[in-house]
C-alpha cells in the first residue's frame, strides 16, 4: 500500500530513478554545501543563514504551488535577504566570508527546493508512505551517491588522508546525529505539527552560539549579531499561520468584549452600592418623569 505513492504499478525501476534521483541530488548538495560553509564561517552563522530556507520555501511555494499570498511572509523574506547581506558585510565583504555566505545560502536554497518538491510528490503522506520513500531514497544514495566521494577524490576536488589519521569518532558521531536528525524531521512532520520542527531549527542558532562562545571563544560583532537576530525574526514570522490576521482580530475583539462586560459589571456594582447606602441613611430617591 505504501508503494502506491510511486504510482498505480508500485515501485518500478523507471520510477525508482525518476522519483529518487532529484531528491537525492538536492539533499546531497544541501549537506555538502552546508559542510563547505562550516569551513568558512562559524556554526552560529551557518545555522542562522540556513534558517533562510523557510523564506525560500515560501517564495517557491508561492510561485510553484500557487500558495496563498501573505504580506507578512514577504516582509519575512525581505528580512532574510537583509540578514544575508548584513552577514556578508560583517567582515567587510571579505572573500572567505562572501564564499561562506554563498555556500550557506546555496544549502538553504537546495533544501527549500527539496521540501517544495517533496510536498508536490508526497502531499499529505502518512507515516508508512514517508518511511517507504525515505528508505527508497537511502537505497538510491547507497548505490549511486556513494560514488561521489570517489569522483571528487580522483578529480582532485577533495583530498583524503590515510585511513588511520581520519577522526573516526567524530565521523561516526556526526553520522549517528545526522541519521537521528533525518528520522526526527521526516517522521516528526507526519506525527506532530511542522511548526514544532521549525522551532527546533531556529533553536539551533542560540545553541550553536553558546558552543562557539564557550568552546571556540568566538567574538560576535554587532553587525553579525544584528544579522542573526534579523534572520531569526524573519524565520519566526514565517511560522505565523495563514489565518493569523483573523485570529488576531478575533482575539482583540474578545478582549474588548471582556473589558466592556467588566465595565458594565463595575457600573452595576457601584449603583447597587449607592442604593444600599441611601437606604441605610434613610433617604429615598425619587425618579424624575
Amino acid at each position: 500500500e505504501c508503494s502506491r505513492i510511486f504510482g498505480e504499478d508500485g515501485l518500478t525501476l523507471k520510477l525508482f530513478l525518476k522519483r529518487t534521483a532529484p531528491f537525492s541530488i538536492l539533499w546531497t548538495l544541501t549537506n555538502y554545501l552546508y559542510l563547505l560553509a562550516l569551513k568558512k564561517l562559524t556554526a552560529t552563522d551557518v545555522s542562522a543563514l540556513f534558517c533562510c530556507n523557510k523564506a525560500f520555501v515560501f517564495l517557491l511555494s508561492w510561485i510553484v504551488l500557487k500558495d496563498r499570498f501573505m504580506g507578512v511572509r514577504i516582509v519575512a523574506a525581505i528580512m532574510a535577504i537583509t540578514g544575508i547581506v548584513m552577514m556578508a558585510y560583517a567582515d567587510n565583504f571579505h572573500t572567505d566570508s562572501i564564499v561562506g555566505v554563498a555556500f550557506a545560502v546555496g544549502s538553504a536554497s537546495t533544501s527549500a527546493l527539496y521540501k517544495v518538491l517533496f510536498k508536490m510528490f508526497l502531499g499529505s503522506a502518512n507515516l508508512g508512505e514517508a518511511a517507504h520513500f525515505v528508505s527508497t531514497l537511502g537505497f538510491f544514495n547507497l548505490i549511486f551517491i556513494s560514488f561521489t566521494p570517489v569522483i571528487l577524490y580522483f578529480t582532485k576536488v577533495e583530498h583524503w588522508s590515510s585511513f588511520a589519521a581520519l577522526p573516526w569518532g567524530y565521523l561516526c558521531g556526526m553520522a549517528g546525529l545526522w541519521l537521528t536528525f533525518n528520522i526526527l524531521v521526516n517522521v516528526g512532520v507526519v506525527l506532530t505539527y511542522p511548526i514544532l520542527i521549525s522551532i527546533g531549527t531556529v533553536l539551533s542558532v542560540p545553541g550553536n552560539a553558546a558552543v562557539d562562545l564557550l568552546k571556540q571563544e568566538v567574538i560576535f560583532s554587532v553587525v553579525r549579531l544584528a544579522a542573526t537576530i534579523v534572520i531569526c525574526l524573519g524565520f519566526l514570522l514565517m511560522l505565523l499561520p495563514e489565518e493569523w490576521d483573523e485570529i488576531t482580530l478575533r482575539f482583540i475583539n474578545s478582549l474588548k468584549e471582556k473589558k466592556n462586560e467588566e465595565h458594565v459589571d463595575d457600573i452595576t456594582d457601584s449603583s447597587a452600592h449607592l442604593r444600599s447606602r441611601s437606604r441605610a441613611n434613610g433617604t429615598v430617591s425619587i425618579p424624575l418623569a
